[in-house]
């Protein structure tokens, strides 16, 4: 018997605004408790649920026949960072990409946007709505945690081959998410681990990692703030939490109009915002239209009680995007002959990526 009772409704500014997790490869009765609460809106899928292809197959048909509007994501970047494995194509790591850019930038653009395309398509036939991708930050050669997840170290090459990535994903009928706003690849620390700090100005910051977001706002449909402490511009909360970085720069400065997602509420950045039901309600204040709790059980519940009991009191300072906009939707295809060529163009990247690593 499952320990939660689900809340039997939410209104319409608090229902659909945490992600949450699961343990197996299966759903059981605690996982259909919490996934039939209308406070849920989205379940992000980790290496620990995927055998393979089919079994997702299968996972991802119940839980939409549970809830046919919740949104499914997976963090399948490529490289260290890709979730499906057994029966997916194996992905580079993004700094190949750069690599290849700085030989010949128009071949990598292009192969970007197949790259894009291909981990897009995979996703999507496994019933999975969107991968938490691409990656924008700057590769400064500091962060260990982001490393050859990054791009490139420039801007220019950030923005091109991000985009193009984008682009390869929404090409497919997937929903493009931009990470980690403003900026992770300058800050030392592990926000797994820690808080980490970045002590530049907000003008050092929109002359360099801001650009990519900024340029590229208008095309992504989701943006994840970091959880690093920006103390020059905001000395009290880290972007995740933050009104300035998220109402006066993502929203009022950059534009951005798509779902803001929180970082994982769980992770030790986010900590300095108190118990699991403050740290929600910090980012949801901040601006944040779906939080992520992951690999905590207990918090997630106490998320969704949280909102039950005091949802509709927030003074949020917008109604939420509604993320379940990034459903999966209709999309293009690769042929045969394209989609073995992007095969071998990420086997290809995987091998120079071994022998460049």
């Amino acid at each position: 018997m499952s320990d939660f009772s689900p809340a039997s409704s939410a209104s319409g500014l608090c229902a659909g605004l945490v992600m949450v997790d699961i343990a197996g490869t299966v759903l059981d009765d605690s996982d259909r408790a919490l996934l039939g609460d209308p406070h849920v809106g989205g379940l992000i899928l980790f290496a620990r649920n995927v055998r393979d292809a089919a079994q997702v197959r299968a996972l991802t048909a119940e839980i939409r026949a549970l809830r046919p509007d919740l949104l499914i994501a997976v963090d399948q970047e490529g490289g260290r960072v890709q979730r499906l494995r057994d029966g997916f194509v194996r992905l580079p790591p993004m700094a190949a990409l750069g690599r290849r850019y700085e030989e010949d930038a128009a071949q990598a653009i292009s192969d970007s946007h197949m790259l894009g395309q291909l981990m897009a398509e995979q996703v999507l036939a496994c019933g999975i709505d969107l991968s938490f991708a691409p990656v924008l930050d700057l590769d400064y050669g500091r962060s260990e945690v982001m490393g050859d997840r990054c791009f490139h170290a420039t801007e220019e090459g950030v923005i091109a081959l991000a985009g193009a990535f984008a682009a390869g994903m929404q090409q497919a009928g997937m929903a493009a998410t931009g990470k980690h706003f403003p900026g992770h690849g300058y800050a030392e620390a592990d926000s797994h681990l820690a808080l980490p700090e970045d002590p530049r100005t907000l003008d050092q910051l929109r002359g360099a990692d801001m650009r990519p977001f900024a340029r590229l706002a208008a095309q992504l449909d989701g943006i994840m703030p970091a959880h690093i402490l920006y103390p020059a511009v905001d000395p009290q909360l880290p972007a995740g939490f933050s009104r300035t970085w998220l109402q006066q720069v993502l929203r009022a400065e950059l534009g951005f109009a798509g779902v803001i997602f929180s970082d994982d509420l769980a992770m030790a950045g986010a900590a300095m915002a108190g118990s699991y039901a403050e740290r929600a309600r910090a980012a949801l204040l901040a601006g944040c239209d779906m939080v992520l709790v992951c690999n905590d059980r207990p918090g997630a519940l106490e998320v969704v009680r949280y909102l039950a009991r005091e949802g509709d009191s927030l003074e949020l300072p917008a109604a939420p995007v509604p993320a379940h906009t990034l459903r999966a939707r209709e999309g293009h295809r690769l042929n045969a002959t394209e989609f073995d060529d992007a095969c071998a163009l990420a086997e290809a990247l995987c091998d120079e990526a071994e022998h460049a690593g």
